[in-house]
């Protein structure tokens, strides 16, 4: 498990704080709803029409859930209720959500080289209970880190401040002393308004490219 409270400092240099979902695990909706639920995600537009009426863009149902302030049962008939689509459907969903959270092996191997140089790393990641516990089962290398923060377990996620305050305090850092690699622009310029350095997480190659070009890799 996941330290409960920050350790000593003993590197004064930028901590480097990862996202997961998008950074470290793939996550592409739109091939994820195409490959498990096909009869509703038939095609480019279908699938896209899909992602927003499930997700919301991770905002109404699909963010209480990400804060862990609905559990999947509730979810799902929430989602079906307010969609039209059957809970069968929606359930698949939900249930296919681990198996599309696959590392990405350059970006795992970018985490890799910064442990090895020493760097202290922490991660920030909306993610629901079932899925942070599988994450964490499943994933070695999610020990990595020298402490992080679930959404789900704070209820709270970005891009609301609170929980970027929440992490500053557990990680014992200022916010000019933490870069922040987010595929999801609001988290980015969240993360800046709090003075936060941010670098918005294209590939691992540009990341590490962008930590290079400000002496942080």
């Amino acid at each position: 498990m996941i330290a409960a409270q920050p350790e000593a400092r003993s590197d004064d240099r930028p901590a480097i704080v990862f996202d997961f979902g998008g950074v470290l695990f793939r996550w592409h909706p739109p091939s994820m709803l195409r490959r498990v639920v096909p009869h509703l995600a038939h095609d480019e537009a279908s699938a896209a029409h899909w992602v927003r009426e499930i997700f919301q863009g991770y905002g109404g149902d699909w963010l209480a859930f990400d804060q862990g302030r609905v559990e999947v049962p509730d979810l799902v008939r929430r989602i079906a209720r307010r969609t039209g689509a059957g809970e069968a459907d929606v359930q698949a969903v939900v249930d296919a959500v681990p198996h599309e959270l696959q590392p990405i092996e350059p970006a795992v191997a970018l985490l890799a080289r910064l442990k090895a140089a020493g760097r202290r790393l922490y991660f920030l990641s909306n993610m629901p209970a079932p899925y942070s516990d599988h994450l964490e089962r499943t994933h070695g290398f999610v020990r990595w880190f020298d402490d992080g923060i679930f959404s789900a377990r704070v209820l709270e996620a970005k891009p609301d401040r609170a929980i970027f305050e929440i992490a500053q305090r557990r990680f014992g850092r200022a916010p000019h002393e933490l870069v922040f690699l987010d595929d999801h622009v609001p988290n980015v310029d969240a993360a800046r308004t709090l003075g936060w350095q941010a670098i918005h997480f294209v590939d691992a190659a540009q990341a590490e490219a962008e930590l290079k070009a400000h002496g942080l890799a």
